[in-house]
This record gives structure tokens, C-alpha cells and sequence, in this order.
């Protein structure tokens, strides 16, 4: 009886040769699996194309709820960008696939497996740390690191497919390299390989369109969130994912969430990139406009820093770690009061505030007023100021006896 490999999979070209390859190479029995994290048509035919080119059986793993539950919602609630920009669109997918590919590999008494991500990009370190984190027994392989693996384009690789009796009709245009699923889509390749070009967004663009052409009418959007989950979008109770789904909609329409960014990459080199990501985009702008109201200044400090670790290790691809769930554990614990309504405007790539009420709003109308009141006396100010500038004072008397003293 052969040995298993389970073999990420995508349909497409690079992880379509890899099936006869492994099967070659290794002399394994190959089970795909793809896994869906909302990336919708791209899953079509799938099954047939697996089966053709010589996979022993296909697993198509719906994970999106769990994608939108357990990966997104801790880094929206965290504030989690990364570089000030990147909203981690991959990098949370990747946990939850490799996750996914161990469980099918458990169940089919596995002894490897196999994904098709490239030795200059993150995936390759976000599948591999964690499957090492959950099976440390099973074998990774990575074929675009393996001398065994000669195939050096897109041309070799279709006929790499021909000589093994799969003759199917794969692209051959030159397009940009992407990613995508529920949360957003990623754009690498093309005119965006030299930083000094501007995007062609006409020719780019999938989720939405770019600000000018966004309707000249802004759209206003209320959300409900209890406990730092969104609950309701115009008064219509939905799951996360959906809300996802409705604020991508909202969003797109409205050129929300299109950012150009030279990010520094964990192997080392910049790499740049567009992304769309209008629903995460308008939550997590939701969730700052909310938090605002309701979370003490030095919390507000302290989940900034924590927000930057979470995206730096989520980027990294170290989310089966104590320190993440560390990390996850402080920022629920700021979320129990973020509770309340949020309201804002679409108009043209902007978000724009239009009111936010909370049960838990820590503002006080009588305090921010200029009115004195019984909470606040502005001569009370004094003392707080003489201590507060204490240190700042003491070292400038120091630093006057000094200049004197050099002057003698």
C-alpha cells in the first residue's frame, strides 16, 4: 500500500503539476485538498481537474465561517495592520488552511504534506510553522526548494502536464499573481514589480472600483457591535461572515479599501503589492470608531502595542503560539464593553463618521464642556500641571546651573 501525501490544492497550473510530480518523485498516493476560505469561483470544476490529472480522491474543506470566527475577528479586534497598512489578508488565511490540511492528513493516516508556495515569499514559512506546530511529525514538502523539482515556468509546467496525459486549458496569459478570499484580494506582478508605476486599476481592480469612479452620492451605513462583535449592518442581523460579505459590497461600490503598499517581507527583500480589502477596511474602522467611546486612555496605549505585535505575528506566520493566545487574551478582554452603534458615510474612498452612541460611552458631555461643573474645576488643573512638568522643570534648573557654571 502506497504511502499518502496531502497535497494543498488550488486548481491551478503550479499546484496541478504538482500532482504527477509527487506521485513520480515520491511514488505517493495523492490526496488533494482545497480549502475554501471564501475565494467563490475559483473552486468550480475542481474535483474533475484533481481527478484527471491523477489524484486519488479531492477534499473541498468549507472553512470560512471558521476563517471569519476565529482568524479575522481576533485581528480586527486587536487593530491588527501591518506596516500601517496591510490588514493581513493572506496571513490570517494561511494558519487556518494549514490547520485544515493536518486534519485531513490525520484522517487519511498521511505521512507528508505538500504545498506549492514559492522559496521568496511568507507562505512558505505560514503553511510550514504551522504544520510543525500541530504535527511535528509529519513531512513537509516544499517543492519549489527541492533540487528534484526542475520546472522553471508556467510553459514547462504545461507541458510537464502534457507528457503525463493532462491536457487541460490552462491560462497562458500574463496576469497579475493574486490571492484571494472573503476577507480581500491581492495583487502582485506586472507594472507593480517596479515601484516608480502606477497601479492600472482599471485593468486591476476586482472587488470594487477606484474613488473616482465610486458614485458621487455618499451612502450612509449604520452597525450594531456587542462586545467587539459586529452584530447588525443597516438593521439586518447577519453571522460575520455575511457582514463581511455586505460590507465588501457596500465598500467595493464606494472604492473603500484599495492600498498600495512596499511591504518588508520575514525572508527579507520588499516586495510590492495592491490589496482590496473594502469590508475589512470599513469594520475595522467601525470597531476603532466604537472603542473610542468606550475604552480609558492608557487601555487605548496598551492595545496599540499590542495591535502591532498581533500583526507582526500573524505576518510571521507564528499564530500557533503561547504568545499569541497571550496576546488574543489581553485584547478580549478590553472588548467586553465595546458595545454599541456605529454610523458613517461612504463617499469615494473615504469613511466618514456620522455618529456613535455606546451604553458603555465613557464621554461625559458635562466634563468636555467648557463649563465648569461639579467634576471638573479648571483650577484644579494647577497642581496637576506642577506635577505632572515636575521632572521636565527640574532638569532645566539643571541644565541653567550647568550653562553657568561653564560660563565661570
Amino acid at each position: 500500500m502506497k504511502e499518502k501525501v496531502v497535497l494543498a490544492y488550488s486548481g491551478g497550473l503550479d499546484t496541478t503539476a504538482l500532482i504527477p510530480w509527487l506521485k513520480e518523485t515520491f511514488d505517493y498516493e495523492v490526496i488533494c485538498c482545497c480549502v475554501n476560505c471564501g475565494q467563490g469561483n475559483e473552486l468550480d470544476g475542481l474535483d474533475e481537474r484533481a481527478k484527471l490529472s491523477g489524484a486519488s480522491k479531492l477534499y473541498i474543506e468549507d472553512i470560512v465561517d471558521d476563517f471569519c470566527d476565529n482568524y479575522v475577528m481576533p485581528c480586527v479586534q486587536a487593530g491588527a495592520v501591518y506596516e500601517h497598512k496591510y490588514l493581513l489578508g493572506t496571513s490570517m488565511a494561511r494558519p487556518a488552511i494549514a490547520k485544515k490540511l493536518v486534519e485531513i492528513a490525520r484522517k487519511e493516516n498521511a505521512v507528508a504534506i505538500c504545498h506549492g508556495a514559492t522559496g521568496k515569499g511568507n507562505d512558505q514559512i505560514r503553511f510550514e510553522l504551522g504544520i510543525k506546530a500541530l504535527a511535528p511529525d509529519i513531512k513537509i514538502i516544499a517543492p519549489w526548494r527541492d533540487p528534484k523539482w526542475t520546472i522553471d515556468s508556467r510553459e514547462g509546467e504545461v507541458e510537464y502536464c502534457k507528457a503525463h496525459g493532462i491536457d487541460l486549458p490552462f491560462a497562458m496569459d500574463q496576469s497579475y499573481s493574486r490571492d484571494c478570499n472573503l476577507w480581500h484580494i491581492s495583487h502582485e506582478g506586472l507594472e507593480l514589480e517596479n515601484p516608480a508605476n502606477e497601479p492600472n486599476y482599471d485593468h486591476l481592480l476586482v472587488l470594487g472600483v477606484s474613488p473616482e469612479k465610486a458614485p458621487d452620492e455618499p451612502e450612509y451605513v449604520t452597525m450594531t457591535f456587542e462586545s467587539g462583535v459586529p452584530k447588525t449592518v443597516n438593521g439586518k442581523e447577519m453571522k460575520v461572515a455575511d457582514i463581511i460579505r455586505e460590507l465588501n459590497r457596500l465598500g467595493g461600490k464606494h472604492g473603500i479599501g484599495i492600498i498600495d503598499i512596499v511591504e518588508n517581507r520575514v525572508v527579507g527583500m520588499k516586495s510590492r503589492g495592491v490589496y482590496e480589502t473594502p469590508g475589512g477596511t470599513i469594520l475595522l474602522e467601525a470597531q476603532k470608531q466604537l472603542e473610542e467611546l468606550t475604552l480609558d486612555r492608557a487601555t487605548m496605549d496598551t492595545k496599540k502595542d499590542m495591535g502591532n505585535r498581533m500583526a507582526q505575528i500573524v505576518y510571521e506566520g507564528k499564530w500557533f503560539t503561547p504568545l499569541r493566545e497571550a496576546v488574543q487574551a489581553f485584547v478580549e478582554s478590553t472588548q467586553k464593553y465595546v458595545t454599541g452603534e456605529v454610523k458613517f458615510k461612504l463617499y469615494k474612498g473615504n469613511i466618514i463618521k456620522a455618529g456613535t452612541t455606546s451604553p458603555y460611552s465613557l464621554y461625559s458631555e458635562s466634563l468636555a464642556s467648557f463649563t465648569t461643573g461639579d467634576l471638573y474645576d479648571h483650577h484644579d488643573a494647577d497642581g496637576f500641571i506642577t506635577l505632572f512638568g515636575l521632572p521636565l522643570k527640574v532638569r532645566a534648573m539643571r541644565m541653567q546651573e550647568l550653562a553657568k557654571e561653564n560660563q565661570k
